[in-house]
């Protein structure tokens, strides 16, 4: 079977194959702690598959979110210097602390495709609280509705409001971080790229929680066939990633900075964190592209945790896996917000 055969022809790009059945059961490799809420998801929900024919109904999934907690939250509409419709933010902004206190503009997941800021608002209202931080949140448009660069520009307006705003805001515009997971790291990872390119705004850190950062993985390139088996897919991987290009996942050519592993330099690039679980299907692009920042001479921390697939923090938060994980790259966040970046 070729994994071509379950999303269909991709038109311009070769699907690599993949072995008929796994040698390992992809189960008995997840972390005993994770497995129970991991089965009783697929009991409920079943395969999640993302494609066009239940677009609708998986971003209804994505939207759902727990009840807002304090601080208080505003939501307010910036424009969009690119002449595009005005980009809607929530400014949540944790008042504790002196200013002027560090920022992060935070950007949701959901493959590209789906996802809202709304959905985000009680984990951020948290992380304000405790780094004593402001935290924008950025509603970008979505693909395959908005094509790139649609979305990235959305989030650099958001970007350089806050630091236009610094002063209003209460805001030290030499800490400000940008922090995102799966679809969001991925957005996160090219600002960062499209921030010290335009060299108008100075970004202190990056934290990818994990990012999507390749459009390959999964279409041109094969993963073994006990990685990326639970929560997204590599058919759901190449619909999310085809949507964002216009073009089909894994071509020859894509969009100029529009997939942060093919950006060809990443020098100067700020002080980065990435995690992720060695299950996720993600895993072998994350490594790949902390080795390259390392590489690079960008101040690099990688988390793989072992046993854990895609969203697992979610689906398993109190597991000792996700504590492990949220202590390293709060630690790591903490560290981000508390250094001046020099630029």
């Amino acid at each position: 079977m070729t994994l071509a055969s379950t999303f269909g022809d991709l038109p311009g790009v070769a699907i690599a194959s993949e072995p008929a059945s796994p040698a390992i059961d992809p189960i008995s490799l997840v972390d005993p702690e994770l497995r129970p809420a991991l089965e009783r998801m697929i009991k409920t929900v079943g395969e999640f598959k993302v494609g066009p024919g239940n677009l609708a109904d998986s971003r209804k999934t994505w939207e759902m979110a727990a009840p807002a907690q304090t601080p208080t939250y505003e939501v307010k509409r910036i424009a969009s210097p690119t002449g595009a419709p005005d980009v809607r933010i929530i400014v949540i902004n944790g008042q504790s602390g002196a200013a002027p206190r560090p920022a992060i503009v935070y950007l949701h997941g959901g493959g590209y495709i789906g996802g809202v800021a709304d959905s985000k608002i009680p984990s951020m209202q948290r992380v304000a609280l405790e780094h004593e931080c402001v935290v924008v949140c950025v509603d970008y448009r979505l693909a395959p509705e908005t094509r790139f660069p649609g979305a990235l520009e959305d989030n650099y307006a958001a970007l350089k409001w806050v630091y236009e705003s610094a002063e209003v805001l209460g805001v030290d515009r030499s800490r400000i971080a940008v922090m995102g997971e799966s679809a969001g790291g991925g957005h996160a990872a090219s600002l960062a790229i499209a921030a010290r390119d335009r060299g108008k705004v100075p970004i202190a850190g990056q934290i990818l929680i994990y990012p999507m950062l390749d459009d390959r993985t999964g279409s041109s390139r094969r993963v073994p066939p006990f990685i990326g088996t639970f929560i997204w897919v590599p058919a759901s991987n190449r619909y999310g990633w085809t949507s964002l290009l216009g073009v089909p996942a894994g071509s020859r050519i894509v969009p100029a900075g529009a997939v942060p592993a093919r950006a060809q330099d990443l020098s100067g690039l700020p002080a980065t964190f990435i995690g992720v679980g060695s299950l996720d299907l993600f895993v072998e692009e994350d490594i790949a592209y902390a080795g390259r920042l390392i590489s690079s001479g960008v101040p690099t921390e990688l988390l793989v945790i072992p046993g854990a697939f895609h969203g697992f923090d979610g689906l398993a938060p109190e597991s000792g896996a996700a504590i492990r994980f949220r202590l390293a790259w709060r630690t790591a966040l903490n560290r981000v917000l508390a250094a001046k970046n020099a630029t």
